[in-house]
């Protein structure tokens, strides 16, 4: 485990807040490094500034050189209300502080605003090879409710789609 980690480890260093303009140079580097779905800055910027549904979120923690107040981004969600449904659009944290509750973090709150802002279910998709985040997801109550054929590319790859209730049980 990198240094990081073990102070993340350690210290539960960590915190989440909303993200801001400031977080995106390091939220585009993370979803660059982890391999997901290109976004960019523009995507990001649009939907930050310009959807009152969505719910975006940063973990941030202790960095290294050139983080602000010695804190920089080490994870994010990005996510969005559409007709009393979540829609997961990516959650990412970097390779070194994984396994510190930060991604459960992440998915746990904004389950909790989605649910206070009137959200009934969740849904994302993962690719099928990703057990690791198929596992995270399963630990958060997901269940995979589908499957889209050759739904992401570079490299081409089938998604699960997973959903959760939202809903309390009566």
């Amino acid at each position: 485990m990198s240094r990081i980690g073990e102070a993340i480890r350690q210290e539960r260093d960590f915190y989440l807040a909303r993200m801001t303009e400031h977080d995106l140079l390091e939220v585009v580097e993370i979803e660059e490094t982890c391999g997901l779905s290109r976004w960019g800055w523009e995507a990001y910027h649009a939907e930050l500034t310009g959807n009152r549904n969505s719910i975006m979120l940063v973990a941030r923690g202790r960095g290294g050189l050139g983080a602000p107040h010695g804190y920089r981004v080490l994870g994010f969600i990005a996510a969005r209300l559409v007709a009393g449904e979540l829609h997961i659009n990516n959650v990412a944290v970097r390779h070194e502080c994984r396994r510190l509750g930060m991604g459960r973090a992440l998915l746990g709150t904004a389950i909790k605003e989605a649910v206070r802002r009137g959200a009934h279910a969740a849904f994302l998709e993962v690719r099928a090879g990703n057990e690791a985040a198929q596992a995270l997801y399963m630990r958060c109550g997901f269940r995979v409710a589908g499957r889209r054929a050759a739904y992401y590319t570079h490299p081409r790859e089938d998604a699960l789609v997973m959903s959760l209730s939202l809903l309390s049980p009566a």
